[in-house]
């Protein structure tokens, strides 16, 4: 990887604060609470490590904060006339959200966390969806948004794409930290005017967003198909107008398959405006999990 795939990243700053209340939180562990228990007791419990793990459970498996988010930039769509109708569909459905055009255009939208755990390789594209969207909605300040977005989209979807089939048109990667003390927006550091305030007074930056191939990769009947571009897809298009992603900034993601004897090798490229930003070497095909 020869560039930064993604703009923002993990500030060293970000990284420190995070480290330093880390640390004050361990050293203030013992105190915290009615436990009742002397220091080295409190340490020989394990009880600092199972509340930590249920946390993370807690934090982990909480949805209500991500499709908040999403909801308020659906429901900001419908208000400037882009879409007709939103639905949420994840109690019965493998996707999340189905957004209606007008004309009754259908995308099926799949949330996932920071793209680089198993979880990002769990999607199944609806058979009745024009557009299929994977959204990245990242709630840890802590993780790198770069190692994040190549994992995901080289090591990930994209093998998961071209093992069983399945087409992905456009990859959004957009939470709500992005903007923020703990993940500052590149774009609006340069540009402040950029920022849009939704409904719920809640200030965006425009999202990052990452255009795939139109059909899916096939080392033997289609090794290097075109992806798609902003103007061709109604909700990459939707989100750009609405919330300012320029053209030039849509990430093109090439996905290019080859025989290597027995062997199935990707190389994925990242291009922008036309310019490559970053490029995979021949990687055989391993599903990551």
């Amino acid at each position: 990887m020869r560039h930064p795939v993604v703009p923002c990243e993990i500030l060293p700053e970000t990284k420190a604060r995070i480290d330093q209340f880390a640390e004050s939180l361990r050293e203030a562990a013992p105190r915290i609470g009615e436990h009742g228990l002397s220091n080295a007791e409190f340490w020989e419990s394990g009880l600092f490590g199972a509340a930590v793990e249920r946390l993370r459970g807690q934090q982990a498996a909480s949805t209500a904060i991500k499709y908040g988010f999403v909801r308020s930039i659906l429901s900001q769509l419908k208000i400037a006339g882009e879409i007709a109708e939103f639905d949420y569909t994840g109690t019965g459905e493998r996707h999340d959200f189905e957004v209606i055009y007008p004309d009754g255009f259908k995308v099926a939208i799949e949330t996932k966390g920071c793209l680089d755990g198993n979880n990002t390789n769990i999607f199944l594209r609806p058979a009745s969806a024009d557009e299929f969207v994977i959204w990245s909605l990242c709630q840890n300040p802590g993780a790198d948004p770069r190692h994040n977005v190549w994992s995901g989209i080289h090591t990930r979807l994209g093998a998961e794409v071209i093992h069983r089939k399945e087409r992905v048109d456009t990859l959004v990667v957009w939470d709500m930290i992005c903007g923020t003390v703990g993940r500052p927006c590149p774009k609006l550091v340069a540009e402040p005017n950029r920022a849009v305030v939704l409904s719920d007074g809640k200030t965006v930056p425009p999202p990052c967003l990452y255009l795939f191939p139109r059909t899916v990769p096939d080392a033997r009947n289609n090794p290097h198909p075109r992806c798609w571009s902003m103007n061709e897809l109604r909700f990459a298009s939707s989100l750009s107008r609405v919330f300012g992603t320029n053209a030039t900034e849509a990430v093109s993601v090439s996905i290019e398959v080859r025989m290597s004897g027995p062997d199935v090798e990707r190389m994925t490229t990242f291009s922008v405006n036309g310019s490559i930003i970053a490029q995979s070497g021949w990687t055989k095909l391993s599903r990551a999990r």
